[in-house]
C-alpha cells in the first residue's frame, strides 16, 4: 500500500470517528433538590450517623398506604449514603413521582420517591435501604411501585 492510499484510508477513518461523536446526546444537567431532611454529618462513620432520618420519618415511610401500580422489579444497590432521605434512583421511572419499594425476601417495604435513573441498575438511600433490612453490601431485587 503507498502512502497515498494510507493517508487517504486515514483520512476516511477519522471522518467517521469525528462524524460519530454526533450520534451521541447531551446529558440534561439535573437541577439541585431542595433536601428538608438534615444532611448526614460530615464526620459519619457509622451507618447510623449517616441515615440522618428522623424516628417520626421513618414511621411514615413504612405506614402502609395505598398499594399502588407495580412497575416491575430490579436489583438495587447502595446510593449515595451522604443523600439525605427515602429515594430510588431506577430505570423503572420516567419521571419524579411517590412510590413504594417492597422486598420480597423479608416483605418489609418503605414509601420513596421514586426518580428516574438512565444506566440500566437502581441504587437506593441509605434510610430507605436500612428499612427495608435489605443488605447494604448486597444486590437485592426489589419490587418497586408507583402511588397515586
Amino acid at each position: 500500500m503507498n502512502a497515498g492510499n494510507r493517508s487517504g484510508i486515514l483520512v476516511v477513518a477519522a471522518t467517521l470517528l469525528l462524524s460519530s461523536c454526533a450520534q451521541f446526546e447531551q446529558s440534561e444537567i439535573r437541577k439541585p433538590q431542595l433536601v428538608t431532611s438534615p444532611l448526614a454529618p460530615s464526620a459519619a462513620r457509622t451507618v447510623e450517623e449517616l441515615d440522618a432520618t428522623t424516628a417520626a420519618e421513618r414511621d411514615a415511610a413504612v405506614a402502609l398506604g395505598a398499594a399502588g401500580r407495580l412497575l416491575g422489579e430490579t436489583v438495587a444497590s447502595l446510593g449515595d449514603a451522604t443523600v439525605p432521605g427515602f429515594w430510588v434512583e431506577t430505570p423503572l421511572a420516567t419521571s419524579e413521582m411517590p412510590g413504594r419499594l417492597v422486598y420480597p425476601a423479608n416483605g418489609k417495604s418503605v414509601e420513596v420517591t421514586l426518580m428516574p435513573s438512565e444506566g440500566g441498575s437502581s441504587r437506593v438511600s441509605l434510610a430507605a435501604m436500612r428499612l427495608l433490612e435489605a443488605p447494604l453490601a448486597g444486590l437485592p431485587t426489589l419490587e418497586v411501585y408507583e402511588l397515586p
